[in-house]
């Protein structure tokens, strides 16, 4: 059993998820109701509701940003704390690479955006290949909306955790090629961080506790391609 962790979103939740990849319960907390000091309580219930064992984990996986500055530092530290004392794995992956994964496979360009309180968003760029594997195209950035909407050269559907403020801003600024992804899928469910965790928990591809920092992600310096594109995709 493996126990997921996504504190990067206004919306935080946590799960619990068999090794197998079946869910087992899930818990979502409402951004009106985000309370850091009863992050371990509701950790708790989420154990005593299924009659599960915290000792039962094998690994801790937790979504590692950008995002949240406060929720990415409770929500590692609450992490490590398991790991450590359990002496099990860890695994971070990406936030906006976990929101990607939730949307429906498309020929589309995949764009999650994760509000910033700097009036930007933290945003990358994915595409499923021929055989439905995720691939990035672009490193995390911290843009403005224009500048995001400069770099869409075709068919992109959006997902965000903003969407009711930013959706109707989204489909003006970009037009025609901006698709909003269903509502139910704007925000980030630790469950689909335990999926993306548990491929490389399978493959025992875990990080070292050290060293696992969250990904920040500060603004970019003013350039002309504000991503930096990977090379080899």
């Amino acid at each position: 059993m493996i126990f997921a962790i996504n504190t990067s979103t206004p919306q935080f939740s946590i799960a619990l998820m068999k090794k197998e990849g079946i869910l087992i319960e899930e818990y979502i907390v409402s951004p009106g109701r985000r309370n850091f000091r009863a992050f371990m309580p509701i950790v708790h219930s989420i154990f005593e509701s299924t009659g599960s064992m915290i000792e039962e984990l094998k690994a801790i996986i937790v979504a590692m940003g950008p995002g949240s500055f406060t929720g990415l530092r409770v929500g590692l530290s609450v992490g490590k704390g398991i790991a450590h004392g359990l002496q099990i794995p860890i695994i971070g992956v990406s936030s906006l690479e976990s929101m990607a994964v939730q949307l429906p496979s498309t020929p589309y360009v995949l764009c999650p955006m994760i509000s910033s309180r700097s009036g930007e968003v933290f945003t990358a760029l994915f595409r499923f290949d021929r055989e439905y594997r995720m691939l990035r195209i672009t490193e995390d950035s911290s843009l403005s909306l224009k500048s995001l909407a400069s770099i869409i050269n075709g068919p992109t559907l959006f997902i965000g955790n903003d969407f009711d403020a930013q959706g109707y801003l989204v489909k003006d600024l970009i037009g025609e090629n901006a698709f909003l992804a269903p509502p139910h899928l704007w925000n980030l469910r630790a469950s689909t961080v335990a999926s993306l965790g548990l491929k490389r928990f399978l493959n025992n591809d875990f990080d070292d506790i050290r060293d696992l920092v969250p990904n920040y992600k500060r603004p970019p310096d003013i350039r002309p391609n504000p991503f930096p594109v990977m090379s080899g995709k």
